[in-house]
């Protein structure tokens, strides 16, 4: 009773909150009382929880507040939930949201993935544990991470150091990412093998990558001639994630951004699928959805050429 309703009763109060039927615990006994639907959609969310206990993984408020938001989709909460994607010094990787798990589904089904949504929902997090887990199971043979280096609001130039120390600030979200997932001592030894790479966008052209697993970030700051020239390096044996967020481009005025159009130009392409992430799927602090959330509600209340 302690796992499901939480230490000090925290993950009932959750659970009050989040739900229309009115909640009365004795002992081990939990019992609803409200209309049919009510009740039918709380005992749903007590079972899903109780599922995921019996896993072993425990309950966190975040997941019990997952639960809540998944409760009457097609897919139990508890299987994507629980569905592993990979394991580091103690630590498990897994979808914590159906949009979440839609997309990792569509890495394993199809050659090319895009993924896109807003900052924290878990794009380029995701992508980077399911590169990890072909190369630890000898899918392929190198992972290859790239971002274009564009300035946000500052310049290159003024950076201190050689080229390569002035882009690597440019690639460190994917240097944390690898941290996370791979032995830190293992890393510098996979980056000088070249089984690992972390390049700007522009080193791409001219290459074709076989047997690897290919990640674009931040694909909502390529022109189209960059996309184009990015998904034709495709080799065989290789699968690409492109990740973004089309409400974070900083190209210089007047250049389209090719994230914007690419679903355009590819539809009805086969073994090429796009996923969208919105601030539900938000798995940072659980501030960051409502700030998203706001400024999305913000941005839909201005008139067409501001939004633009």
């Amino acid at each position: 009773m302690v796992s499901v309703l939480g230490p000090r009763d925290e993950f009932l109060r959750i659970l009050e909150a989040g739900l229309d039927a009115d909640i009365h615990v004795r002992g081990n006994e939990i019992t609803f009382s409200g209309s049919p639907d009510e009740v039918a959609r709380a005992a749903d969310v007590l079972t899903e929880l109780i599922t995921i206990v019996r896993t072993g993984q425990g309950l966190a408020a975040d997941t019990v507040e997952r639960v809540l938001g998944m409760a009457g989709e097609e897919v139990s909460p508890a299987e994507v939930l629980t569905q592993d994607i990979l394991s580091s010094r103690g630590k498990t990787i897994r979808p914590k949201t159906l949009n979440q798990k839609r997309y990792v589904d569509a890495i394993d089904a199809h050659t090319v993935v895009f993924g896109i949504g807003p900052a924290g929902t878990g794009k380029t997090y995701l992508a980077m544990a399911k590169a990890v887990q072909a190369l630890q199971a000898k899918e392929v043979n190198r992972i290859i991470l790239t971002r274009p280096a564009i300035e946000a609001g500052e310049r290159l130039g003024f950076l201190p150091g050689t080229l390569n120390d002035k882009i690597d600030p440019y690639l460190r979200p994917l240097y944390d990412a690898l941290h996370d997932m791979i032995d830190p001592e293992s890393v510098p030894r996979l980056l000088t093998a070249g089984t690992i790479e972390v390049a700007p966008l522009a080193y791409m052209r001219g290459r074709t990558l076989n047997d690897a697993f290919i990640i674009l970030d931040e694909a909502q700051n390529t022109s189209m001639e960059q996309m184009k020239m990015f998904l034709t390096r495709l080799g065989f044996g290789a699968k690409m994630v492109v990740t973004g967020d089309v409400t974070q481009i900083d190209l210089p005025g007047g250049t389209k951004s090719g994230l914007t159009m690419v679903e355009e130009i590819l539809d009805g392409v086969t073994d090429i699928a796009f996923c969208r992430l919105t601030s539900h799927d938000v798995v940072r602090h659980r501030l960051v959805g409502r700030i998203v959330a706001a400024y999305d509600r913000f941005e839909a209340t201005l008139p067409q050429p501001r939004r633009n």
